[in-house]
Parts: structure tokens; C-alpha cells; sequence
């Protein structure tokens, strides 16, 4: 085992022995820039902490592609970069004694990936200077995001966008199912204007909830046999248990419309966002640029004009989706995968 090995499982083992100290338990996996060592004699450098609120795939994807800003950005800037990975198990107990355990071992600034993890990082660096930038929060203002320490990139929903491509496709829908988690914040607005157009246009919804894998699967059935197709935003909750419905829906002939291509990958049939490899990566440059310039810059809405269609999912539906091509600057096709 090289040195720099040993030093990282120190370092983790450090970590978890102190979270157990404060009576919780926690996954911190290590990581470090490649640029760390050659860098590190001038003593010019960054730690960051990388704060993922839980695993499914969307989070992951940025997850890695932060990482792997960093390291590039280590490597262009001739500094070391050395960050961690902590994950809160979407629990906020757990997750606020990352924050604080966090802001005691003195990391330059903190990364939290989805809304429930940055809320709980403002919390734990109240009082101090330290940057917050967060990646992929839907509503940074209706989160209370707005600290003068706070910035991060947002993946705001085109909840129009998306309900036009479910009646573009199937004209003749007559109501509409929207599963969604009480308790992410990234639901509630998008699910207030989900209301709002199909108010508008005169269509019936049935909305259901869900706050364990559970409480959505039960959700899910208990609204099948009375709607035509189904959105979901960018919700964490649901997103986690999407590889378990999707096939329920695609059986019943119900599409599943929701706010994230690791959805769609997972068994959804269509959405309509961002990149979350590029929002990755920008959320990894703002965290670095407010680490050298001490300013922080402002809220970085990412564009969302890819359209994602899973086209395993597509053809177990009989869905033509031919419409889509028109709807937004790119479509992407994907077949289900358990990433």
C-alpha cells in the first residue's frame, strides 16, 4: 500500500471514529487530487468537503464529476486540491453532524450535493465565512439558500416544458398522476405549478405522496387505474425507488414523465433538464473561484433543454415520441440501467 494510501484510510478511519463519537455512523469514502502531492511542498492548497445528501444516480453523477473538476483544476492551477466524500443517507440528523464535524476539522468550503444537504451545511457553517456552494437545488431562494456564504448551481424544472411533451405525445390525457415526497423541498414548487397548468387546461390530477421506498411504492399503486400518465420532479425520494416502479408503470401502460434523466435511465419514460455533468463541473469551478478570489459568486441556473427518452421504455408502452424532437435543443435515447 503506497503512503498516500495509508494516509487516506487514516483519514477516514479518523473521521468515522469521530462521527461515532457523536453517536451516529456515517459512509465517508477519501479522496484526493492527483495534483495533491506535487503541490503540497509550497503548502498552497484546498480541502474540501463533498457533502452527498443520498445515492441514486443523478447525485452520483455529479458527485463524480465534481471530483473530477477538481482534479483537473489542481492540475491546471499547479495546487493541491484534496477533497472527501461524506454521504448523509438522506437522514438530517446524520447529515447535521457531517456539517459540524465538518466545520471542526476546518475544511476550506463545503460542497453539498441536493437541498436537504445544503440546508444542513448553512446551518452547520452559521457564523463562519466558510463557502457553501450546493449542486442542484431546484429552488435556492424557497429553501432558504440565500446566505452571504451560500452560492451553487440550480437545476430548476421547465415544469410547462415537460407536461407540453406529455400532452404532445397523448393528446387525449384526461388526468394526471403526481407522486412526489412531502418532505423535498425540490417537489413543492414544481408540483404547485404542475396544478396550476393542468387547471388551466382543465385536467383532473390525482396526487399521492411518499416519504420511504415504501410509502411511494404504495403510493404508486394506489393511483394507477385512475390516471393516464404520471410526473414526478426532481425528487430525491421517488428517484431512489424509480428502478422498482418503472416497471409497475410501464405494465399498466402509464408513462412516467419526471425532472431528471437518472430516472429516465432507470425506467421513466421521459424528462426534459440539465446536464449534470456539466453542473457538476460548474459547481466544482464556483467553489474554486470563491476559494481564490474570497468572493462569492452568484447562483448559476443551469440550462435545461435536453430532452431524455428511454427507449426500452418506450416500446413497452407502444409510445411513439417522434413529437419530442422539436421540443428542445437535443434528444437524448437511453435504455435502463441499474446505475
Amino acid at each position: 500500500m503506497t503512503m498516500k494510501k495509508l494516509f487516506a484510510a487514516a483519514a477516514c478511519a479518523l473521521f468515522a471514529l469521530s462521527l461515532t463519537a457523536c453517536g451516529a455512523s456515517s459512509s465517508a469514502a477519501p479522496g484526493s487530487s492527483s495534483a495533491g502531492a506535487a503541490s503540497s511542498a509550497s503548502g498552497e492548497g484546498y480541502r474540501i468537503a463533498i457533502v452527498q445528501q443520498m445515492d441514486h444516480a443523478s447525485l452520483d453523477e455529479i458527485r463524480l464529476a465534481i471530483e473530477a473538476e477538481l482534479d483537473a483544476k489542481a492540475a491546471e492551477l499547479g495546487i493541491s486540491i484534496e477533497y472527501q466524500e461524506f454521504n448523509g443517507q438522506n437522514d438530517p440528523t446524520l447529515l447535521g453532524q457531517i456539517g459540524t464535524q465538518v466545520v471542526s476539522d476546518g475544511y476550506d468550503a463545503i460542497i453539498p450535493i441536493a437541498t436537504l444537504a445544503a440546508q444542513q451545511m448553512q446551518l452547520a457553517t452559521e457564523g463562519t465565512d466558510i463557502p457553501v456552494v450546493f449542486a442542484a437545488i431546484s429552488d435556492p431562494a424557497g429553501a432558504g439558500m440565500t446566505g452571504e456564504n451560500v452560492t451553487g448551481t440550480s437545476d430548476a424544472l421547465d415544469t410547462t416544458l415537460i407536461l407540453d411533451m406529455m400532452l404532445a405525445q397523448n393528446p387525449d390525457v384526461q388526468t394526471v398522476g403526481l407522486l412526489y415526497s412531502q418532505s423535498e423541498p425540490n417537489s413543492t414548487l414544481p408540483i404547485a405549478q404542475a396544478k396550476e397548468y393542468l387547471d388551466g387546461k382543465g385536467i383532473a390530477y390525482v396526487e399521492r405522496t411518499g416519504n420511504t421506498n415504501d410509502e411511494v411504492i404504495s403510493a404508486l399503486t394506489s393511483m394507477l387505474d385512475q390516471v393516464d400518465a404520471i410526473f414526478t420532479p426532481t425528487d430525491n425520494v421517488v428517484a431512489a425507488v424509480e428502478l422498482a416502479i418503472a416497471p409497475t408503470m410501464i405494465e399498466a401502460g402509464v408513462p412516467h414523465y419526471a425532472g431528471a434523466d437518472s430516472f429516465v435511465r432507470n425506467g421513466a419514460f421521459a424528462t426534459c433538464g440539465c446536464n449534470y455533468t456539466e453542473l457538476g463541473g460548474v459547481t466544482a469551478d464556483m467553489a474554486i473561484e470563491a476559494l481564490q478570489t474570497g468572493a462569492i459568486p452568484e447562483v448559476y441556473q443551469m440550462p435545461g433543454n435536453i430532452i431524455t427518452v428511454n427507449t426500452e421504455t418506450a416500446a413497452g408502452l407502444g409510445a411513439d415520441y417522434s413529437m419530442f424532437n422539436t421540443m428542445a435543443d437535443s434528444l437524448v435515447e437511453v435504455v435502463t440501467t441499474e446505475d
